[in-house]
């Protein structure tokens, strides 16, 4: 088992993480926090920040609200004291993607980006965006905060009517946002959100078509995975052809780096265990490369990325012989990994995970947590802070699921994970028709009130 230093500093950490998050509250979603906290205007209000800070505001109110924030440290929306826990954090996250400014009701899409007056920031229609929407509504549903099932009904039909693409078993990555005429690029990466929002919506609503869906994109990203030796080509073209050279020019890019990111492979291990788990508990046939694709992609993260300059941590990207491009070392790449780790011991009894944790805990701790609750973005090949991609602290999602996964079951969802840990999980929403996968993903989507589960007694 991780060592109980280790998991005392987790559950720690978890609390003040959602401490310091809370001080990015602003009228219209949440901010982007600089180095100092303080939520910087400049940037505007981003669709993924906000939605990603909902989902973990959400799973505080779920953990119990263990701690209320503080202070925020910039102009933010007036607030009454009961808005300042983690259940009033997420309604206002779910008010604001519905109501808020991001939220183009007439056009039934959310702008990836608006400023804090409220302006649209010209950009294209992003679906990785979007998967946050999904993502915050699924996890706030599960929380019973109000009007989230309303969230995620509207969220579900956008993701159906712009972003599914059934004959690929995939998404699309972005579209222009008056004629919607959609990018010939194709991402591994909005994929992979794509499938945590999916598994979220399936322990929200007991629906099976969200695990058809997030199994198809699994499959095939398995597939991706074996073919190309473990190393996953992040970039495609619209046939789904891999562009290795994709952005070779731009190798360390925030969203799209040439190469393969070191991350994902670990985030992705951890989701198709999570993928699996679902499918054999619903009775879903999977591949059999699934029960042993996330070892061989977590081992390979481990050989390739940590320490290949001679310096701890990971690395940000390999080229497809596995040398390092961008030494930088991202927070989040280390935070999966705890995840992966977690995961993986979860699954398979394997006590020597718990090492690996132990290593990334204390790594985390000597470079990456520059005060309680307050995660370094990125750090140089020499492990300094550095902003060459990432500059201020955005968002707590990545560090707070690491702090707080080694607690839960491995479920579909952080929601549903710790809903069981603290007994509030139940039966899914309601019975699931018989229509096959292929004929079903044509259909409508599923109302989300017409399948809620029953109301329960409020949470603390």
């Amino acid at each position: 088992m991780t060592s109980t230093a280790t998991r005392r500093f987790f559950d720690e950490e978890a609390r003040r993480l959602l401490r310091f998050g809370g001080r990015s509250r602003v009228p219209g979603g949440f901010g982007w926090l600089a180095d100092d906290g303080a939520v910087d205007a400049s940037r505007g209000i981003h669709l993924w920040i906000t939605g990603r800070m909902t989902h973990c505001f959400a799973l505080g109110h779920l953990l119990g609200d263990p701690a209320a924030p503080a202070a925020p440290a910039a102009p933010a929306a007036p607030a009454a004291p009961e808005d300042t826990d983690g259940f009033g954090l997420a309604a206002h996250g779910v008010v604001a993607l519905l109501d808020g400014p991001l939220h183009d009701r007439t056009a039934g899409v959310w702008r990836s980006q608006v400023t804090h007056e409220g302006a649209p920031v010209a950009g294209r229609l992003v679906s990785y965006d979007h998967s946050f929407v999904i993502l915050a509504a699924a996890s706030a549903l599960l929380a019973r905060v109000p009007r989230a099932d309303e969230l995620l009904e509207a969220a579900l039909e956008t993701f159906e009517r712009l972003w599914w693409d059934d004959d690929a078993g995939m998404v699309v990555d972005s579209r222009a946002p008056e004629t919607l005429a959609v990018d010939p690029y194709r991402g591994a990466n909005a994929n992979m959100h794509t499938v945590e929002a999916l598994l979220g919506a399936y322990s929200a609503t007991g629906d099976a078509l969200h695990l058809e869906r997030a199994l198809r994109i699994t499959s095939r990203i398995s597939e991706q995975f074996a073919a190309h030796e473990f190393r996953l080509p992040e970039h495609y073209d619209e046939s789904w052809t891999a562009l290795l050279d994709y952005n070779r020019d731009v190798p360390a890019d925030a969203f799209r780096p040439f190469g393969s990111t070191i991350g994902h492979w670990l985030e992705w291990s951890r989701l198709m265990v999570e993928v699996r788990t679902a499918c054999a508990a619903r009775g879903l046939a999977y591949p059999d490369r699934l029960d042993v694709i996330p070892q061989h992609m977590y081992r390979k993260a481990l050989l390739e990325g940590w320490g290949p300059d001679g310096r701890p941590g990971f690395v940000y990207t390999v080229d497809f012989d596995g040398r390092p491009v961008a030494a930088q070392r991202m927070y989040w790449v280390l935070c999966e990994a705890i995840g992966a780790a977690e995961t993986l011991r979860e699954s398979t009894g394997d006590a020597s995970y718990d090492l690996d944790v132990d290593a990334f805990a204390s790594w985390a701790r000597t470079y990456l947590i520059e005060r309680p609750g307050q995660w370094r973005e990125e750090l140089d090949a020499d492990n300094r802070p550095a902003s060459g991609t990432w500059a201020g602290k955005p968002d707590i999602y990545h560090a707070l699921q690491a702090m707080v996964i080694g607690r839960l079951p491995v479920a579909p969802s952080f929601a549903e994970g710790i809903a069981r840990r603290t007994g509030r999980a139940r039966p899914p929403f309601a019975e699931i028709g018989s229509l096959p996968a292929r004929d079903r993903s044509k259909t409508a989507p599923r109302s989300v009130r017409s399948a809620r589960r029953a109301p329960a007694p409020p949470g603390k």
